[in-house]
């Protein structure tokens, strides 16, 4: 038997003409959602001031207003930032950007965004609401470069946008590693009269001197490697007839190169020729230095070796050491010295403790401590190059922006000291800022916030809790105490001693000699 629904839902006359507008309505519904789409720009934002790139996902740009650049570990502490900034009116404040890769992949590198991120807000509030009701008041906002800083130029020129009216940008502190986009971003900046204050750069090449200034208005408050290389080995009393240098041989990072070259420098009179390895084009992967870290730790033991010199980053940092800790001499003990990146190391979830318990001692120039300047009994602290009371106060700003009042700012971690250095510098911009403005005026020129650092010396240095930062004409900072750091089996940083560039702390003055 024929189907009755055949004839009346499909054949029938009115059906095929209901059919057929359906089916057009559909088909023009379709064509113009293709059109609208390939007409309409895809919406790339993730908050104001902040877009994906084309062809990234990471959220890049500038934003004071609580985002979070879609990392939860900065949620609480952006909200915080975003909440201060909400307390200050148009007019009365100048802004400074903190400019990290707050995106970045490197789970190392997302602890010490974090906290740097702590302590430049700490500085913040202090600058607000504990120096006196100085002016102008400061807005912070955090500016993200992206993952290896790659996209460093979008938010750079989002910054160089920024310096009249409402934001009244004036410094741009963070600046956090010694690499070639770091130094780019860096010339960017300076050649658009932008004052800089870096934080953790230690590169020589990435600063100032007395006879070049590539990039003026640009002041650091860490030491350069030179300075940590020559404070490692006043500490160490190193032998060089006893000591070896295994370097990166992978030129155009400046932290390796220089670090490469000062250690140089030091064991000019070593027996030994240096143990090279090359690291990947990232250097944060694991390549297969491994391999060759493995055969350098054989020829290691076929030296009279007793003290190991590193540049290098921290992936094969680690790397090296987890191959001496397995090494076949292991009745012979070892010290491995090396730069900041050590610091990396107590997050590193791939480092082998072990091999600290194989005759291995790590030690390394950390840029701050918070067992260097606190007060223990039996420990006598220097008479100058920093005091305890500048660090009480650190620790003092910490717990009011931990508190519910202006905070949370998330999990405080004071060991790695990263938001001990970015507190500082955050100061040192603070001043330059209210020092280069006029009297009765309510925000300084541009341009004569980066003049300031030759003055910021003697009685107007800036007492920092990780030391005083005493800074010369070049903008460097003289004498900076260097705490020797010791790398413990569980990872935690343990402060050996304060070593300094000049053997000695800085004389009361604190007024960098002049040199030739």
């Amino acid at each position: 038997m024929a189907n009755p629904l055949r004839y009346r839902v499909f054949y029938t006359t009115r059906q095929k003409i209901v059919t057929s507008v359906v089916v057009l309505a559909l088909l023009a519904w379709g064509a113009f959602t293709v059109i609208d789409r390939a007409t309409t720009p895809e919406d790339r934002s993730c908050a104001p001031g902040v877009a994906r790139p084309q062809g990234s996902e990471e959220c890049v740009g500038v934003s004071g207003d609580g985002h979070d650049f879609r990392v939860p570990g900065l949620t609480a502490v952006a909200k915080a930032i975003a909440r201060e900034n909400g307390r200050l009116k148009a007019g009365e404040y100048a802004t400074v950007a903190l400019m990290l890769p707050l995106t970045s992949t490197s789970a190392g590198m997302r602890i010490k965004v974090l906290h740097e991120v702590q302590g430049a807000y700490a500085q913040q509030y202090r600058a607000n609401h504990a120096s006196n009701g100085q002016v102008p008041r400061i807005r912070l906002v955090l500016a993200n470069t992206g993952n290896g800083n790659a996209h460093w130029r979008t938010t750079v020129a989002q910054l160089k946008g920024m310096t009249g009216a409402p934001h009244q940008l004036r410094a741009v502190s963070g600046i956090a590693t010694s690499s070639a986009p770091v130094r780019d971003a860096v010339t960017e900046l300076t050649g658009a009269r932008i004052a800089v204050v870096g934080t953790t750069i230690t590169a020589d090449d990435l600063a100032n001197s007395s006879s070049a200034t590539p990039f003026p208005g640009l002041a650091r408050v860490s030491p350069t490697n030179t300075d940590e290389a020559r404070a490692l080995a006043n500490f160490g009393k190193v032998d060089a007839g006893k000591a070896l240098l295994v370097h990166d041989t992978r030129t155009g990072d400046h932290y390796t190169d220089t670090l490469r070259r000062a250690f140089t420098a030091l064991l000019k009179d070593a027996p030994y020729e240096p143990q090279l390895f090359t690291s990947p084009e990232n250097q944060t992967d694991e390549g297969t230095t491994a391999n060759t870290f493995r055969r350098i730790t054989d020829l290691v033991c076929d030296t009279r070796a007793e003290t190991l010199f590193f540049a290098g980053r921290h992936t094969q940092l680690r790397q090296f050491i987890n191959a001496l800790g397995a090494r076949g001499c292991t009745h012979r003990k070892f010290t491995l010295l090396t730069g900041d990146e050590g610091s990396y190391l107590g997050a590193d979830r791939r480092l082998d403790p072990t091999a600290l318990d194989n005759g291995v001692t790590v030690r390394y120039a950390a840029l701050a401590h918070p067992d260097a300047w606190r007060a223990v009994a039996g420990r006598p602290l220097p008479a100058t190059g920093g005091s305890p009371g500048a660090y009480a106060e650190f620790e003092r700003m910490m717990r009011a922006v931990s508190g519910p009042a202006y905070g949370p700012v998330g999990p405080v971690e004071l060991a790695d000291g990263q938001s001990i250095i970015a507190y500082d510098a955050m100061a040192a911009a603070v001043l330059a800022i209210r020092e280069a403005t006029p009297e009765g005026a309510k925000l300084p020129l541009l341009v004569d916030v980066g003049r300031q650092w030759p003055q910021v010396k003697g009685s107007l240095r800036v007492s920092g809790a990780s030391g005083w930062i005493c800074l010369d004409n070049a903008g460097n900072p003289y004498n900076k105490a260097v705490p020797v750091v010791q790398l413990s089996r569980d990872g935690t940083p343990r402060f050996v001693q304060i070593a300094w560039p000049e053997e000695k702390p800085p004389p009361a003055d604190c007024l960098p000699p002049g040199r030739p």
